[in-house]
């Protein structure tokens, strides 16, 4: 099925009067129909150019988890539910989000259910899990209920997300601004030492030589190896958007990677306890609430352990048994899924092992970044100090010479 697209459109109406808006359709004649049905006779219709740049037009999961706790405020206050729409987008400064949310509101008064009229959307603005929730909601008529729980959760996976993208950006960004400064001291700065040192006469320590052989191959080779980073890098995001086996497989070698491979592991416990406890509290059969949890794992092993799971309470197998055969899962978590199973409180057992996680993801967060800036700040006094000190070390011989 082809994508809508967004068309500007003037022409006149049946009484003549001129008139122009935007319509959503396949292509112009699509559009042109569509108007012609309402009574316009489209004179133009020119399909809308997206932006080179967006910034600040990007829907973000942050603004669906924002969009969600609004409209659960607003129901719970007993305000109905088309009202709400208004009231939030009205509070929008997004352009692309407001213009969702108008759209899924009007859906909602056309007569569409709140459930009919997310799945009609994108699906990276509501998955499938959103959209089970809401229609097991509107069809339990506990909407309000839903809309807390999916607001819950949808704020704890955001906040797990940030937390991981922290840790793991924090010192790549460090790294890679050390870098740059290594490269600007060893093209513009050593060379300004490498030329005083040629009037001094006699041979540099070994030591000077091998940082001067190092800003001499950086000079001529430096646009080479920018170029050639750059076209790895792209060559990288290709291959990842492409290649399902490479996303795969670099999922599994992280796991493996020291302190950040534990750290992914409990944000993926987090994940699975957290989603299993909101879709089965909601009402959601467990055959159902596992697949929902397999999509929102976030890494390929528990993806695959998770469906695996999926099969074996299929055919009868008890969730905690089944967990505990795929070996991805902590003791602590298949006792607590145990426990809940015996107890007919599952949800609550999950919720409590994904909020347990959920802390033990944030500690574990701020111990890594208090453990790794004593380190990048060593490394950075080590490359720019150690640079430094082989420039001055002619100076002190000669110095020590006199």
């Amino acid at each position: 099925m082809a994508e809508d697209l967004i068309f500007d459109w003037k022409g006149t109406d049946r009484s003549g009067k001129k008139v122009m808006g935007e319509s959503k359709g396949t292509d112009a004649t699509a559009v042109r129909t569509i108007l012609r049905k309402q009574g316009i006779n489209a004179k133009t219709v020119k399909k809308r150019a997206k932006p080179l740049f967006s910034f600040g037009n990007k829907i973000t999961p942050g603004d669906i988890a924002l969009f969600t706790r609004q409209l659960a405020t607003m129901m719970k206050a007993g305000v109905p539910l088309v009202q709400s729409f208004d009231i939030v987008a009205g509070g929008v400064e997004n352009p692309a989000m407001k213009t969702l949310i108008k759209n899924i509101s009007n859906e909602v008064s056309g007569g569409n259910s709140f459930a009919a009229a997310v799945s009609s959307q994108p699906k990276e603005y509501f998955d499938e899990l959103f959209c089970n929730l809401i229609a097991a909601g509107e069809q339990s008529g506990a909407l309000e209920t839903m809309l807390d729980r999916l607001a819950t959760y949808k704020e704890k996976s955001e906040a797990l997300k940030a937390k991981i993208k922290s840790a793991m950006n924090y010192p790549i960004s460090i790294l890679v601004i050390s870098g740059i400064v290594t490269i600007i001291l060893l093209v513009k700065v050593i060379p300004q030492f490498e030329m005083m040192f040629s009037s001094f006469g006699g041979e540099l320590p070994e030591f000077t030589q091998m940082v001067v052989h190092a800003s001499e191959f950086m000079q001529a080779w430096w646009l080479v190896i920018i170029i050639a980073l750059g076209v790895l890098y792209f060559a990288y995001k290709q291959i990842y958007k492409t290649s399902q086996a490479f996303r795969d497989g670099q999922e599994r070698l992280t796991l493996k990677i020291p302190v950040f491979g534990d750290l992914i592991q409990k944000s993926c416990i987090a994940r699975f306890a957290r989603t299993l406890s909101t879709t089965f509290a909601a009402g959601v059969p467990l055959i159902d609430a596992l697949d929902s949890a397999a999509g929102a794992a976030g890494n390929v092993v528990y993806k695959d352990a998770i469906l695996t799971i999926k099969n074996e309470v299929s055919g009868g197998t008890q969730l905690n048994y089944a967990m505990r055969q795929t070996n991805v899962f902590p003791s602590m978590v298949v006792q607590m899924v145990a426990i809940g199973e015996e107890s007919g409180a599952l949800d609550s057992m999950l919720e409590k092992s994904a909020t347990y996680y959920e802390e033990m993801v944030d500690n574990a967060v701020d111990g890594l970044t208090s453990m790794i800036e004593p380190i990048i700040m060593a490394f950075l006094g080590v490359v720019v100090g150690g640079m430094m000190i082989a420039m001055y070390l002619p100076i002190f011989k000669m110095g020590g010479a006199m």
